[in-house]
């Protein structure tokens, strides 16, 4: 097992719901470009398979919602923080469906949603300090220029606003472009969108990014370690 049963959540970070299921979510082809374990696999499994039956969320969105709460001061679960008179004075730019967690976000009244590519990433259309949250998620590592999409991420933040996100990290190894390598896609076994086209394959040195983006810290918060991991970031 890559984590014990008693390390996963009980409660649904998003909803406060307390049953879970999984679902298959990897395919041979994907597992063999990604050159992943058995382990490093049955992580990728639980952290985009094992959902809450109420809300649909994945580990991947509760992590990405724990990251949320935690640089806000919140308490879990998600669902109450969204309808929260903090969470109102929020200017919220969501950059793709951020996983199940676009279904909690679309409730705070500010809040903008947003599709990359068509939208790029690298040139957001925005003024400079337009919003208190950008969140996104497993959306960067198909972005040809991932610091340059974290740059305008941080372009558009005012003070003191926050970038939360999510990228498909192995945490045991560095970093890699996949330039060089055969093409991977992330739709499917089948699909070949290019737009799922995974330009950049994240290790545990992923924060390196978030500093080269311009911010000066970056922190990485767990969801069952090593399953889930969301990153986050402010603008002092």
């Amino acid at each position: 097992m890559v984590v014990d049963d008693l390390a996963l959540p009980r409660a649904c970070v998003c909803c406060g719901g307390d049953t879970f299921a999984q679902s298959d979510v990897l395919w041979p082809e994907l597992i063999e470009q990604w050159e992943l374990s058995q382990d490093e696999a049955a992580a990728f499994e639980l952290q985009q398979g094992r959902h809450c039956t109420g809300c649909r969320s994945s580990l991947r969105s509760m992590a990405l919602a724990r990251a949320i709460l935690r640089m806000y001061g919140a308490r879990e679960p998600f669902a109450a923080f969204v309808r929260s008179e903090a969470a109102a004075q929020l200017r919220v730019l969501e950059i793709n469906e951020a996983g199940e967690l676009t279904q909690f976000l679309s409730q705070i009244p500010r809040h903008l949603l947003i599709a990359h590519p068509r939208y790029d990433m690298t040139a957001l259309p925005f003024e400079d300090q337009a919003f208190d949250l950008v969140c996104h998620s497993d959306t960067l590592e198909h972005v040809a220029r991932p610091v340059d999409a974290l740059r305008e991420c941080r372009r558009v933040l005012r003070r003191g606003g926050v970038l939360a996100f999510t990228v498909p990290i192995v945490p045991g190894r560095a970093t890699r472009r996949r330039d060089a390598l055969a093409p991977s896609y992330h739709l499917g076994p089948v699909e070949k969108a290019p737009d799922y086209l995974v330009h950049t394959e994240y290790g545990g040195d992923a924060w390196r990014q978030v500093i080269e983006a311009g911010f000066d810290e970056c922190r990485i918060i767990a969801l069952a370690p090593p399953v889930a991991f969301a990153l986050a970031a402010q603008v002092y």
